[in-house]
């Protein structure tokens, strides 16, 4: 089973219910960390890492000497990552998705591409987990290629996690889907519950059957509660506010190490997700 674990926002729990529950199923079990920007499920599972394989993407550039600034490849792209000033090109990196459709469509053969280092995806294992993050490099825009590649490391034979990036954007969508579902953790306050609905409506539009998750769950409103009711979405935990909880994050250390008593509740979490799905 590939669960996907997301959220609508930052900060409402999510690697910390990606590890918890990784930790807590028996058997074959593997965590990916599709958080490529900001990836952190390291921390603490403390992994070791046994490969590394470098991530390359094509990349345009533009021949000055056959170019005869047609505008040809302006025109076919599709993000406005190129533009046609008199007699120069400008390409703009962070807006290409490396799509090949300006060197197809130029009629000099004036743009060729070069294989440029987007990130590395590192495997390794922890305790009865395999383990997989990606790493965006820091000059390096549009993280959904990387999210791709640690996806490939899927092992279908196991039990799946993915941990996704916080938002409703591009990797976001890459990394929830085709997954079995998608958990969402969200908070009750006003943000979480703004964003909480971006995520469902996200999951609604790709197929991907959800549940959600309140972490927090003591220390604002009852309206998270009320949305789910009116939209038939399954409340299938809630975790309450704890400091120690919360000091235990700090140090690193998953909540079930620290309480083992969760480790349950993160199997009866499962043996709901079975059966909702």
């Amino acid at each position: 089973m590939i669960i996907s674990i997301a959220s609508g926002k930052g900060g409402t729990g999510k690697t910390t219910i990606a590890v918890n529950l990784a930790l807590s199923l028996n058997g074959k079990v593997q965590l990916l960390d599709c958080d490529v920007e900001e990836p952190d499920d390291h921390i603490f599972l403390k992994p070791e890492f046994s490969k590394s394989e470098k991530i390359y993407l094509p990349k345009p550039f533009v021949d000055t000497a056959k170019c005869n600034y047609c505008g040809r490849c302006s025109e076919v792209c599709q993000y406005n990552a190129i533009a046609v000033i008199k007699n120069k090109v400008l390409i703009f990196y962070e807006l290409c998705h490396s799509c090949g459709a300006c060197k197809i469509a130029c009629p000099q053969e004036a743009i060729f591409e070069k294989e440029v280092e987007k990130g590395i995806v590192e495997e390794g294992t922890a305790r009865n987990i395999l383990f997989a993050q990606g790493k965006l490099r820091e000059s390096e825009s549009s993280p959904v290629p990387l999210v791709k590649a640690v996806k490939k490391k899927i092992k279908k034979e196991h039990n799946v996690i993915i941990d996704c990036s916080p938002g409703t954007s591009c990797p976001v969508v890459e990394a929830v889907k085709d997954t079995d579902f998608c958990l969402l953790v969200t908070e009750p306050t006003p943000f979480g519950l703004n964003d909480l609905k971006l995520a469902v409506e996200m999951c609604r539009k790709i197929k991907v059957p959800l549940g959600v998750i309140i972490n927090r769950e003591d220390i604002g409103d009852k309206k998270v509660e009320a949305y789910c009711k009116e939209e038939k979405i399954p409340i299938l935990m809630t975790i309450p506010f704890s400091k120690e909880i919360a000091y235990a994050y700090s140090e690193g250390i998953p909540i079930v190490e620290k309480f083992p008593e969760y480790k349950e509740k993160f199997q009866e979490l499962f043996e709901r997700i079975k059966k909702t799905k």
